[in-house]
């Protein structure tokens, strides 16, 4: 039986179960404690086990693309956090500040890895170059993430006493390294890796629920549903809409203006307007240590549904284009 097109995905539908699991039994005390200790080493093995996919060949392969890379960075790394301050007033309007905040984390998030990298294929885009930009801004993020959350969200939070070189530290421990320990040690896990995939998918989507869980256990637990109001929950569907609507025309329009062919305009389109939601709430448990985080990633959630939606429709159409323009 084929399934209803409006029906979300089953790591959408788990996500969603991890907060209703939350909102009805919300992990506490010592318990609490062990979650967020198991949290920590489902990221860390996640990201080894990002590392040790990675093809170093398909990488430098699309290493030279330099004008390409640097137009996915500039959007990803400049042009969404400037989006996110200059639109604050519409979108101050439309959900509470603390939901404000959750938007200013988007904004200042790394690119997708796997998604970007899939899109692209199914578009006929340069999967090389989109391999590497996709790759390079999701390690780039571990270091400038930190400091545009510095920059943009505690100093508009009012939190003067945030260490940015600390939270950096802390994502390296925590990411970093052990992605390039699964990078050493590919050659000898790599094949592993290609014959256990349904493992790997679990490790990915596990570690991501783990962190939801605990993170709206303790948002519950300090009143999460009472501090949200329905209108600004449509207010953040609102705006996850008119950021990817607006981050998607000008990496298009801007990559035709600047001369790139088509699969290079596919590749900026896909790396450059999306926002990764693997790195995102690992990176959110680390820089916003001690603060409930659930309100935080709750817009980051909603944003990665969306943008999985509209980027599958986009990848189909850009598919039919060129196989029409190749068969006329």
């Amino acid at each position: 039986m084929r399934r209803p097109i409006f029906l979300p995905d089953n790591f959408t539908l788990m996500l969603i179960a991890s907060v209703a699991l939350a909102s009805l039994l919300p992990c506490r005390g010592q318990v609490a404690i062990d979650f967020n200790l198991l949290t920590n080493i489902a990221i860390s093995l996640l990201f080894f086990l990002h590392g040790a996919k990675l093809s170093r060949e398909a990488a430098l392969a699309g290493f030279t693309h330099w004008r390409l890379h640097l137009m996915v960075l500039a959007a990803t790394f400049v042009v969404f956090p400037l989006l996110g301050l200059l639109l604050k007033p519409v979108l101050s309007l439309l959900v509470t500040p603390a939901l404000y905040l959750g938007v200013l984390y988007i904004c200042v998030l790394p690119s997708t890895v796997q998604s970007s990298i899939a899109f692209t294929s199914v578009a006929h885009g340069n999967i090389p170059a989109a391999v590497c930009s996709a790759s390079a801004s999701s390690l780039i993020g571990i270091f400038i993430t930190p400091i545009l959350v510095g920059m943009m969200i505690m100093q508009h939070d009012g939190n003067s006493g945030y260490d940015a070189g600390h939270a950096v530290l802390q994502i390296v421990i925590l990411l970093l390294i052990p992605f390039l320990v699964g990078q050493m040690l590919r050659r000898w896990i790599f094949s592993w890796i290609q014959r256990h995939p349904k493992l790997v998918k679990m490790v990915d989507q596990g570690s991501i629920l783990l962190v939801v869980y605990t993170a709206f256990s303790e948002a519950v637990i300090e009143g999460l549903w009472h501090q949200l109001p329905i209108p600004a929950l449509l207010g953040v569907l609102v705006i996850c809409a008119i950021l990817l609507t607006i981050m998607m025309l000008l990496t298009t329009y801007a990559s035709r203006w600047l001369g790139f062919d088509k699969a290079d305009e596919i590749t900026i389109v896909f790396c450059g307007s999306k926002k990764s939601l693997a790195s995102g709430i690992p990176m959110a448990k680390v820089l916003f240590l001690g603060h409930p985080i659930g309100l935080l990633v709750l817009p980051l959630m909603l944003f990665h549904q969306l943008q999985l939606m509209v980027c599958a429709v986009l990848a189909q159409r850009y598919a039919s284009r060129i196989k029409s323009d190749r068969t006329s």
